[in-house]
């Protein structure tokens, strides 16, 4: 049996995204020798209250440190454009739905992209919505499934156990071998070394 990969994630989380392009790299790499399983941590619950003005500056300082360290690009237009909240698990809730047809790195991506580079705010039903097609799945079927209790349980089961596995913030990286749980240690810029790492630990 294959040793697992934990990859424990938000898709608003911007160190994630930040991390995005070595992830690709790794994960591909990682392919044949590991199985890859994505999980969601959830960063913020369900929230309809503006963010703070504090909390605003703190994000974008955030977003400056992620540019200034690896590069990332991200899109300042989103503080002025849209009405940020502290609030994930609707997009953790349309990954799960993605999921379910085989498009959760498709859904991660499009949430990604709408909120670092297009300025969109994936709290926001009606984006993840609009995302949610441009993918391929069906409007009404999404709605309905982002909406159910079936697919709430389900983010808080799966938060509840990510968060019971050794890890450190988001993102991080989980070998699961023989039982045996190993924290990953991430380096944003080089794949290589989370790579060797794991090769020497399966």
């Amino acid at each position: 049996m294959k040793a697992q990969l934990y990859y424990i994630y938000d898709p608003m989380c911007s160190w994630c995204w930040g991390y995005a392009p070595t992830w690709h790299k790794l994960q591909k790499e990682l392919k044949p020798h590991v199985d890859i399983i994505y999980g969601l941590g959830g960063l913020a619950k369900d929230c309809n209250v503006i963010m703070p003005t504090e909390m605003q500056d703190f994000l974008q300082q955030t977003w400056r440190k992620i540019s200034q360290q690896l590069g990332t690009q991200f899109n300042f237009d989103f503080w002025q454009h849209c009405k940020p909240r502290r609030s994930t698990y609707p997009a953790c809730r349309a990954v799960i739905v993605a999921r379910a047809f085989g498009k959760e790195q498709a859904m991660l991506t499009a949430i990604q992209h709408a909120y670092y580079l297009l300025a969109k705010n994936p709290s926001d039903i009606d984006t993840l919505l609009e995302l949610a097609v441009e993918i391929g799945l069906d409007g009404d079927v999404f709605l309905q499934q982002i909406n159910c209790q079936q697919v709430n349980d389900a983010l808080k089961n799966e938060i509840t156990k990510m968060r019971d596995l050794p890890i450190n913030g988001f993102p991080s990286l989980v070998l699961v071998k023989d039982n045996s749980f190993n924290t990953i240690a991430i380096d944003y810029k080089d794949w290589r070394k989370s790579y060797e790492l794991i090769l020497s630990k399966i």
